[in-house]
């Protein structure tokens, strides 16, 4: 097993390329099974998620092939209705395979996803959805057994407690492209990754008006057809490193960025004392975060266009060596806060008040052996460990593999001192007892 190894205190330097977006690419692949025709896909971040969401579609019956770098093209000529534990378990964003199934076979047999360390994310929504459709739908032996010969467009509202749900709005959209009739979905998810779903099915010549906004009208049609479409940069990575800047006081610029999804996060890090600022084009930031004194903050994660949940651990970070009291609250995930007790033992001043993160800002942090619990959990533990003074070994580091490209070669190309090693050269006091 892999772990890092981060002697903090040098400041990230240079230029950095971002990757196609995780959260938008697993969606996409899961789209082109709407269609027996060839999908290119491009923009597509090498991770173990999307290598994932390969073998479960291509063991769908999809054929698969690299079509250039980081670009995939997708055929299911054929396609199998049955998406086993075995298959689904690694990854929760498989349950989106159900919406594909459905809208083209009209039958589907997936495994529930099983639990998750930053809380319970249910699928009673995307299933609730898909009943107002008329699916009929037994749950039986761990399996989510769906009958969709009597689907029709009807009106469905997809508000939860903490939110429109991102994967049940794709899970509908898709779904609703290939059934008879005009489906309403309100309370939608607009996230950009949703956006970029919907005009990659457009593309495919599905019929979708209200893209974008928290209505969404989808008139089904008979068939898609193959189309080419390339993924939207990964703004939650965009974030991570613009962070980064600011906690180890650097000098960054991002190639790939849209920052007009990230409008939250910008707007907190202007409070915070922080600017960005374009760089010569539209898809080029600058983040000079060199004579930034950082004044504390309050952030609240809301659904888009609020401040993203999967950016409040390394907004913590930040806080963290922030002077002052700053509070988080984590209005999506209220148990997302595994990261608190790994920062508290670098030397973070963190105390938890329900759903919320009560920091007082500390004048330096200390390298610490720390666990990685999830993936935004693990960018969170990077950026204390490039901040603090010391040596840091961050583990299980599988969890920051599924969703950050190459972060640790991104990372030393900027001048961090990073190394991914094997668990057992980590100095024999720093490993886990057996």
């Amino acid at each position: 097993m892999d772990v890092v190894q981060i002697r903090g205190g040098k400041p990230l330097r240079g230029t950095v390329a971002i990757s196609g977006a995780k959260n938008a690419a697993l969606p996409i692949f899961a789209a082109a099974l709407l269609t027996d025709e060839p999908c290119v896909i491009e923009n597509v971040p090498d991770l173990s998620d999307i290598r994932f969401m390969i073998k479960i579609i291509e063991s769908l019956g999809a054929e698969v092939v690299k079509a250039g770098d980081n670009a995939w093209q997708i055929r299911a000529a054929e396609l199998d209705h049955v998406a086993t534990y075995e298959q689904v378990r690694k990854m929760r964003a498989s349950v989106c395979l159900m919406g594909p199934l459905l809208g083209r076979l009209r039958k589907a047999v997936v495994s529930l996803p099983g639990g998750c360390v930053i809380g319970p994310r249910p699928i009673d929504l995307h299933l609730k959805g898909f009943k107002k459709l008329g699916c009929a739908i037994d749950i039986k032996e761990g399996y989510v057994q769906m009958d969709g010969s009597r689907m029709k467009g009807s009106d469905v509202f997809l508000g939860g407690r903490h939110g429109s749900t991102v994967l049940g709005t794709a899970n509908l959209v898709m779904a609703a492209t290939l059934i008879p009739g005009i489906t309403r979905i309100d309370s939608a998810a607009c996230e950009p990754e949703v956006v970029d779903l919907c005009r990659m099915l457009v593309s495919m010549g599905a019929r979708i008006d209200g893209i974008g906004s928290h209505i969404l009208t989808i008139e089904g049609v008979k068939q898609l057809h193959g189309c080419t479409h390339r993924v939207i940069p990964d703004r939650i990575e965009a974030g991570t490193f613009i962070l980064g800047a600011a906690v180890t006081r650097g000098d960054l610029t991002l190639e790939g960025v849209r920052m007009e999804h990230l409008g939250a996060l910008l707007d907190k890090l202007e409070e915070c004392g922080l600017s960005v600022a374009r760089n010569g084009s539209p898809d080029s930031v600058r983040v000079d975060g060199r004579d930034l004194r950082p004044a504390p903050v309050d952030v609240i994660t809301l659904p888009h266009p609020g401040f993203p949940t999967d950016l409040q651990a390394q907004m913590c970070a930040l806080m963290a060596v922030t002077p002052g009291i700053s509070v988080i609250t984590e209005k999506i995930y209220p148990h997302r806060f595994m990261h608190v007790p790994e920062l508290q033992r670098m030397g973070a001043d963190i105390s938890m008040e329900g759903a919320s993160a009560i920091i007082k800002g500390v004048d330096k942090l200390s390298g610490a052996p720390v666990m990685a619990s999830d993936l935004r959990a693990s960018a969170a533990l990077f950026l204390a460990a490039l901040a603090a003074e010391g040596e840091s070994w961050v583990q299980r580091i599988y969890h920051i593999d599924r969703g950050y490209e190459k972060i640790d070669e991104k990372l030393r190309a900027l001048g961090a001192d990073i190394t991914r090693k094997n668990q057992e050269e980590m100095p024999a006091h720093f490993l886990p007892e057996t």
